[in-house]
């Protein structure tokens, strides 16, 4: 349906409550909201010259069809909203990702420990508390460590840079012990650092009462520069677990939430106060909305009824349109009252402002970044001769071992930045042995297939610019095998490295070459691909590799192909999870019947039925 006839039919529902559904041509979801007024909101969409921001706009650019669930109330409408929204996870409904996974505190090893936040566990073999969901608060119990025992926060490596060069301004100013100054043994330092992890684990209560005990048995040995350090942790730890004022009621539980806009952006900022103090802190970026209203309605349920934590009082900067019917249904999903307001004054209003500054401050970081981003992809573009910035660029690698088994790794990045969900990955199915052409003319071609065939995910996305690691060779084979399709027009480029594993030129389409050396910004950018879609399809490689020894050593055992050896670890990933298998477990493996879930048990364990040899038991016919 066109537009029109979409206005046409908007016009026809009736002024009650309920949701709308806008689906694409494919007949996907692609939109559910829920409204007061059926008719009155669905026609806004549909209606020449209302004006919407980018989002609204290209959703309405795709949007072909709709249906309505009338409700017999906002309250019912917005239950019924929540639940069909968690169901097809629509593409234009906001998507509430942000910055934050799993944190840690670190602690290394060694004779001179260190503590650290960090976003993951690394394979250091260093000691990890946590994980945590903060890391806002990760980040500040290391902070809080670090100052209450005077730890060192620098770059210097210990024990090698001891005794070299002057303390920092930390220890001038009593924040740091001044390790490096050579006055302070290994032994005074863990102590100090297992104090810091003490305090970490089960806070200030138990830990000053070790330290002072500490003190007074430095003083009666006359170890007076230990008992000095000692006292100066301990009014150290002191001043820093009062530092944060409680700003509310220390029985109060509260969410102060506020709302920004700039550019083609907007923001959501939540402070997260606990016990009276600010807990955490969570920033949502929403590209391409401006409007504050539809996304203040749009956010507020999706962030509360997707998992999380409803606290008992929610102070905002405005209130939704169904402001009574969500707070009726965020008390029955909490279980108890919760309290969703707008403070007028005092100290909750100013927490509110306080909440608007970091949304403001986050979105003019993001600009910046936005800018720099741009103006890389603007100079890429011009360098390359292409009629416009690339949003999307797509770029291929091959990689392949001994054997002749190849594979290809494809990574995407959007505005300048990997976007990790549209990484593919093909494993040759025509090309025999070693041959890069082949290969990479072979993963374009079935790319543009999936293309055609109206795929979706980044298969249904046309590229704006297509790079591939390799030279004249690769770049004259895929150009052969993408003509006469879809991504035939694309440009596409190849990248060649120097000696020292540098993208060294940019090969173009008739086999000329562009020398990128001289660009500084494009030379990283593009090295940055080259080296990010090597990685990718080296680590496929070798998981496959790996996945066929793996396969290779079960079909040692009689009986078993390829065909089970592959249902074997897609059930079980692993041989020594197959291994551990019980008997009942190999039975109830898809594609593994009962005859070889027997022999794989028994030769793993020594059974009747097939010894480790290979001998047929009692039991085999």
């Amino acid at each position: 349906m066109t537009k029109a006839e979409l206005y046409e039919k908007a016009k026809m529902l009736p002024l009650l409550p309920g949701v709308y559904i806008i689906r694409d041509k494919r007949d996907e979801i692609i939109y559910i909201g829920k409204a007061k007024r059926l008719r009155t909101r669905v026609s806004q969409y549909f209606r020449e010259g209302v004006p919407h921001d980018a989002k609204v706009t290209q959703m309405i650019g795709h949007a072909f069809a709709f249906d309505v669930i009338v409700c017999q109330s906002e309250f019912e409408a917005l239950v019924l909203e929540a639940s069909q929204i968690k169901a097809h996870t629509p593409k234009y409904n906001i998507l509430l990702k942000d910055d934050k996974g799993y944190s840690y505190v670190k602690i290394t090893k060694g004779d001179y420990p260190r503590i650290s936040a960090a976003l993951q566990k690394d394979d250091d073999e260093a000691d990890y508390i946590g994980p945590f969901t903060s890391s806002f608060a990760v980040r500040q119990m290391v902070e809080t460590a670090q100052d209450s025992f005077l730890l060192p926060r620098c770059g210097r490596r210990f024990p090698e840079d001891i005794g070299k060069g002057r303390p920092c301004l930390n220890a001038h100013i009593g924040k740091c012990m001044a390790l490096c100054s050579g006055k302070i043994s290994k032994e005074v330092y863990n102590e100090a650092v297992k104090g810091a992890v003490q305090l970490i684990r089960h806070g200030k209560k138990d830990i000053l009462t070790t330290m002072r005990r500490r003190m007074e048995e430095a003083a009666e040995r006359l170890d007076f520069e230990q008992a000095a350090l000692l006292r100066d942790q301990i009014a150290a730890v002191e001043k820093v677990a009062a530092g944060q004022k409680v700003v509310v009621d220390e029985a109060v539980e509260m969410d102060v939430m506020s709302f920004a806009a700039s550019g083609a952006s907007s923001c959501a900022a939540i402070l997260r106060y606990r016990k009276g103090r600010l807990a955490d802190k969570r920033e949502f970026v929403f590209k391409g909305s401006t409007d504050l209203e539809a996304l203040r309605e749009e956010f507020l349920p999706r962030y509360y009824l997707y998992g999380g934590e409803i606290p008992r009082r929610i102070a905002v900067d405005a209130l939704p349109e169904a402001a009574e019917a969500l707070e009726r249904l965020l008390s029955e999903t909490r279980g108890a009252k919760v309290q969703l307001y707008v403070p007028q004054r005092g100290d909750v209003a100013r927490l509110v402002t306080m909440a608007y500054t970091n949304a403001v401050e986050r979105l003019a970081r993001e600009s910046g970044r936005t800018d720099r981003g741009q103006r890389l992809l603007d100079e890429t573009a011009a360098l390359l001769g292409l009629a416009k910035p690339p949003h999307v660029i797509e770029s291929y690698d091959i990689s392949n071992w001994g054997e002749g088994t190849s594979v290809c790794g494809m990574v995407v990045f959007q505005d300048g930045k990997p976007l990790k969900s549209g990484y593919r990955r093909f494993k040759m199915r025509t090309v025999l042995g070693t041959d890069d052409f082949a290969s990479m003319a072979e993963a374009l071609s079935r790319r543009a297939g999936e293309y055609e065939k109206g795929a979706t995910g980044q298969f249904g996305v046309l590229p704006d610019l297509i790079l591939l690691d390799g030279g004249k060779g690769q770049v004259s084979a895929v150009k052969a095998a993408l003509a006469g399709t879809a991504l035939a027009a694309v440009p596409l480029f190849g990248m060649v490295k120097d000696d020292r594993h540098r993208t060294r030129a940019i090969v173009t389409a008739d086999g000329g070459e562009i020398a990128v050396s001289m660009h500084r910004g494009v030379f990283t950018f593009l090295s940055n691909i080259q080296e990010e879609v090597h990685r990718f399809s080296i680590e496929y490689q070798r998981a496959s590799q790996k996945k066929k020894s793996y396969a290779s050593s079960l079909t040692a055992i009689p009986g078993v192909g390829p065909a089970t050896a592959r249902a074997l670890l897609a059930r079980f990933k692993t041989v020594g999870a197959v291994r551990e298998a019980s008997l009942e477990e190999l039975e109830q493996a898809k594609g593994v019947g009962s005859a070889a879930a027997r022999r794989i048990f028994d030769w793993f364990h020594g059974g009747p039925a097939l010894d480790k040899a290979g001998q047929t038991g009692d039991n085999e016919p």
